[in-house]
C-alpha cells in the first residue's frame, strides 16, 4: 500500500505513473504510450486520521474505475468544518499517507468547504462519498450526472470514525 513519492501542496496533485498502460514502439522504434482513456472515479475529504474505514472505502472507490482523485481539504477548510482542534495532522503530512496507497492515483488539495470546482474541473465518470451521503446530497451530483457520469454512496465500514478515534485518544 506504500508509495514513495512525496506529497505536494494543496491544488498540486500528488500523482504516480498509470499502472498496465504498456507503451508502444512508434514508427522510428521508440516507445510512445498506448492511446488510453481512463474511467475516473473522484471522491473527497479530510482524512484527518487515517483508519481502516478510510482505507475500505478507498479501495472500493477505485474498484469503480482505472484511476481515483482524491479530494483533499487544506488545512484551512478543515478548520472551517470540524472546528478549531482540527485537523489534527497538517495537509503535507495527510496527502503524503494518502498517495502512499495503491488505490489512490492523485491527491490535490482545495481550500473551499465543498469540492465543486475540483469536481467541475476534473468531471469524473464516477463520483464517490461515503454511506453517510444520500445521493442527492453528493456535492457535485448534478454536474457529474450532466456530463453523463454516475454518483454512487458506498456503505461505510461499520465502527470506524475519525471523530471516535480523537474521543478513544481522549479517554486514555
Amino acid at each position: 500500500m506504500c508509495g514513495g513519492q512525496e506529497a505536494g501542496t494543496p491544488g498540486t496533485p500528488v500523482s504516480r505513473p498509470l499502472p498496465g498502460v504498456p507503451d508502444a514502439p512508434d514508427a522510428h522504434g521508440g516507445a510512445v504510450a498506448a492511446p488510453f482513456s481512463p474511467r475516473v472515479v473522484f471522491t473527497n475529504g479530510c482524512f484527518d486520521l487515517l483508519h481502516p474505514g478510510h482505507v475500505d472505502l478507498l479501495t472500493r472507490a477505485r474498484e469503480l474505475g482505472d484511476l481515483l482523485v482524491l479530494g483533499l481539504n487544506s488545512d484551512a477548510s478543515v478548520l472551517g468544518l470540524k472546528g478549531p482542534s482540527r485537523p489534527v495532522t497538517p495537509w503535507q503530512d495527510r496527502a503524503l499517507v494518502l498517495a502512499g496507497l495503491s488505490c489512490v492515483d492523485f491527491v490535490v488539495g482545495f481550500d473551499d468547504p465543498t469540492p465543486l470546482a475540483l469536481i467541475e474541473a476534473v468531471l469524473p465518470d464516477v463520483l464517490v462519498k461515503g454511506g453517510d451521503w444520500a445521493v442527492e446530497a453528493i456535492v457535485g451530483r448534478e454536474a457529474v450526472e450532466a456530463a453523463g457520469g454516475r454518483v454512487v454512496s458506498l456503505a461505510l465500514l461499520p465502527g470506524y470514525s475519525t471523530t471516535g478515534v480523537i474521543a478513544r485518544i481522549k479517554t486514555r
